[in-house]
């Protein structure tokens, strides 16, 4: 009978932020990685090891004895710690994926494999699964069904995209991948450069206030832009935004305004879009801009990258308004 490996302890970082994991890892392993052509798996691994973001990188496939020159059958038998685990093996394997990647250090996971409440109820059980092993083994999860995260900044491209972002002061989230690809496109082509660049999927686990809070904090991120399909947790990303708008834009772009657009989000994100009245109500008194369409989203995030950030109180017509009622002007 085999001993089980005893779990490795994971080394901390001093002022290290909960979602550093994600943007500044020092390893990362690639569940799933595979040399076949054209398919996630490998373009996810080619992005890795040919990002400038000067970690190192481990293969886990445990069907291949190679990938790019080496592979291990799982987590587990990785020689060092891993901070963030990309995952792009089948949705029934995911939880037991994250499980064995927790007990052995990981805090992190992008999941990129689709397959799961978008689906329908069987998905739906396998998402439940995968935020209950995420929890007990204290493992941050962004996704499942994403394009992944890049840190344009640093140079790291956790994606399955072609190409990696220029690196500049917008901080981008998208629920929609295909979203994610036509910015990034139309960014290479415009010189808009982020320093961040996330597509968060399903949100299991990871949400909006949570990165929200964490651009919010992020000294080299001026202004942060979102595509947002599915509000969520409502009341997290108010609060989030209430805090954040003060001090950096946030803009946003929420499909659902027709009954045609809400069923076609849903389609993507397996939830239903809020009362919109609602949702316009609240975005106002949290001093986020709604925009339109995407053409507005594109011109917002190039303008945003392109300006410097306003300073003093009158960031927003809110903040004017907050401020004349408190002097009586």
């Amino acid at each position: 009978m085999q001993v089980a490996k005893p779990a490795r302890k994971q080394s901390r970082h001093p002022g290290q932020r909960p979602l550093d994991v994600f943007f500044a890892p020092k390893t990362v392993a690639v569940v799933g990685a595979t040399e076949t052509a054209n398919t996630v798996g490998r373009t996810v691994m080619w992005n890795l090891v040919t990002s400038p973001f000067g970690g190192t990188v481990y293969p886990v496939n445990p069907k291949r004895s190679s990938v790019l020159g080496v592979a291990y059958k799982t987590v587990a038998d990785i020689p060092e710690i891993v901070d963030l685990a990309v995952i792009v093996t089948p949705a029934p394997s995911v939880p037991a994926v994250i499980r064995e990647s927790g007990d052995f250090g990981v805090r992190g996971a992008v999941v990129i494999s689709a397959g799961f409440k978008e689906i329908g109820p069987e998905g739906a059980e396998l998402e439940r699964q995968l935020l209950h092993e995420a929890q007990a083994a204290g493992v941050r999860v962004i996704g499942p069904n994403c394009l992944g995260v890049m840190s344009p900044l640093s140079g790291l491209n956790a994606t399955f995209a072609t190409t990696i972002a220029r690196p500049g002061s917008v901080g981008f989230i998208s629920q929609s991948g295909a979203l994610c690809t036509a910015i990034l496109d139309w960014s290479l082509k415009e010189m808009v450069g982020f320093s961040a660049f996330v597509s968060v999927g399903s949100m299991v686990d990871v949400a909006w206030g949570d990165l929200i809070y964490h651009l919010g904090n992020d000294p080299k991120t001026r202004s942060i832009v979102i595509y947002i399909e599915s509000i969520g947790n409502a009341r997290s990303f108010l609060s989030a935004a209430r805090e954040v708008a003060l001090n950096k834009p946030i803009i946003v772009i929420k499909p659902g305004r027709t009954a045609a657009a809400a069923k076609a989000a849903a389609s993507h994100t397996g939830s239903l879009t809020g009362s919109d009245e609602v949702l316009d109500a609240a975005f106002r008194r949290s001093g986020v801009l709604r925009v339109n369409s995407i053409a507005d989203l594109f011109y917002m995030a190039e303008v945003l990258s392109k300006q410097p950030r306003p300073r003093g109180p009158h960031l927003t017509h809110r903040h004017q308004c907050r401020r004349s009622r408190r002097t009586g002007g």
